[in-house]
């Protein structure tokens, strides 16, 4: 059986990934004043937005998911000829209506799948396998590493499905924000008043960063910084140490709003690179998507991975 992937594009990997699994993207658009980007995980686009220097304007930015009717193109199109089942991950269905859309739009894929493949000259029925991943940007990413994997091994689509929801309950997802402002900014305008005009302020004066956390989908701040190389400091020791704790996955996922070259120059990223490669854990770094720079602003890292259950101290 001919097993394929779909993601959200809220999910952060690298374009290579993506590509040499043959994982197909479900894209958000993004409107910003005139200006409108495909968020579809395409490195090329993504510049396009950082080039922009959109800057402070992008907290007002209109985020659209992929549609019921997207996701029926999409399948109808091109992912019921290709595969024999499509395990769809998307981010937490507490931030994002696409995993309520996939559930949706499966109804009409399921019923109007055969005269697509009959005339593609497959046989056969077609399934589809949704999970909600319960994390959100690097954070959604061991899961959808985990079903490659469990893919590769052979696995049956129930054993796909089973293994990829139970490594979502396990992933753990930080973000560390470059601007408070920008986040209370963002926060506000879409009706979230989560983060308070004086705790932002107080946080730019005194240039103190939180450490959130995703966790089987819930966010919230779990700590907090002085400074922001200080906080990558902070979240590069605390993976280094999980990683040698041991990972459900052997991988890590980093994602940064900028140059990646700006993030591996951070205090506490050569040191985890190393524990990483003494365990055989594989880092995978990829740019942040449109989205995520959108709702958390440039200059963010976000870090992703698979554990047993734990207690973080920051």
């Amino acid at each position: 059986m001919r097993i394929g992937i779909a993601i959200d594009a809220a999910c952060d990997l690298p374009q290579e990934f993506l590509e040499r699994n043959g994982i197909a993207v479900m894209p958000i658009a993004v409107k910003v004043d005139l200006q409108r980007f495909k968020d579809d995980r395409d490195p090329v686009e993504i510049q396009r937005f950082r080039n922009q220097k959109l800057g402070s304007r992008s907290h007002s930015a209109e985020t659209e998911a992929s549609s019921v009717e997207d996701v029926q193109n999409l399948f109808l199109q091109r992912m019921v000829k290709e595969y024999d089942c499509v395990v769809c991950l998307t981010i937490m269905a507490t931030r994002s209506p696409i995993h309520d859309n996939v559930i949706k739009a499966s109804f009409a894929i399921l019923k109007n799948y055969r005269p697509v493949r009959e005339a593609a000259g497959i046989g056969g029925p077609f399934l589809m396998r949704v999970v909600d991943t319960r994390n959100i940007f690097a954070g959604s990413a061991p899961v959808v590493v985990e079903a490659v994997r469990t893919i590769q091994a052979g696995k049956s689509p129930a054993e796909v499905r089973e293994r990829a929801a139970h490594i979502a309950d396990c992933s753990y997802g930080y973000m560390l924000p470059r601007d408070l402002n920008y986040l209370r900014s963002r926060a506000r305008s879409k009706g979230d008043r989560s983060v308070s005009f004086l705790s932002s302020m107080l946080g730019t004066a005194l240039d103190i960063k939180p450490i959130l956390r995703a966790h089987k989908g819930e966010t919230g701040p779990v700590g907090k910084v002085r400074g922001f190389e200080h906080g990558a400091q902070t979240l590069f020791d605390y993976a280094a140490k999980r990683v040698q704790a041991g990972l459900l996955v052997p991988s890590l996922s980093l994602s940064y709003g900028g140059d990646l070259d700006d993030m591996r120059n951070l205090p506490g990223y050569q040191a985890l690179t190393r524990v990483c490669a003494e365990a055989g854990v594989e880092i995978l770094e990829s740019p942040m998507g449109i989205t995520g720079m959108v709702n958390v602003g440039e200059g963010a890292m976000t870090l992703g991975l698979a554990s047993e259950e734990h207690v973080a101290e920051f």
